[in-house]
């Protein structure tokens, strides 16, 4: 069996400060920032390297997301908070932060049979007619997976890089257990 493979592509985190942001002086200050409070309330600042889009509100509160890796968030949010200081808002309050989701996609090395899988997995959802892939969520670790036929997974809900690593150690058991994988033909 193939070694089973997987890449973070999504890590998202909530920041809060106790400071609220005039988004109009860091709109004014930064030309490369979407702002129009007519149709969003917060304005959306991308960040090339390392790559990431952060909603900021008036309230404090920042989403980040985009990014490859969960170490980056610190990084990203210091410069964010630099950004935000040059536009001559002053801010007290050290930055909350707190991962949200982690998203990775992977592959099992394997082709997985679907409609038993559907069958045989609790909280198993698989309609062919709607959408190629079985879902899965996993109770423990807290996980929700995209199951493809091919053995390519995506996986979704967890909190660190851990999980994902022990949600697919307990995917692949209990796909094993179960008689789901067949080796790919080559």
């Amino acid at each position: 069996m193939v070694k089973d493979s997987y890449k973070i592509v999504n890590v998202v985190a909530s920041v809060t400060l106790d400071d609220e942001i005039d988004l109009y002086r860091v709109a004014r200050k930064y030309k490369d920032i979407e702002w129009n409070p007519e149709r969003f309330p917060g304005l959306i600042m991308r960040i090339i390297k390392p790559k990431a889009c952060i909603l900021m509100f008036h309230t404090g509160k920042m989403v980040v997301t985009g990014l490859s890796r969960e170490k980056d968030i610190q990084e990203v949010t210091k410069g964010v908070l630099e950004k935000i200081k040059n536009a001559g808002i002053i801010i007290k309050s050290e930055p909350k932060i707190k991962i949200q989701n982690v998203v990775a996609s992977g592959d099992l090395g394997s082709e997985i049979n679907l409609d038993l899988a559907s069958i045989l997995l609790k909280r198993a959802i698989y309609e062919p007619e709607v959408f190629p892939g079985l879902i899965f969520r996993m109770t423990e670790p807290k996980t929700a997976f995209l199951i493809f036929s091919s053995g390519r997974i995506v996986i979704a809900g967890a909190k660190n890089e851990d999980i994902i690593k022990e949600g697919i150690k307990k995917l692949k058991e209990q796909l094993n257990e179960l008689d789901l994988i067949k080796e790919k033909e080559s």
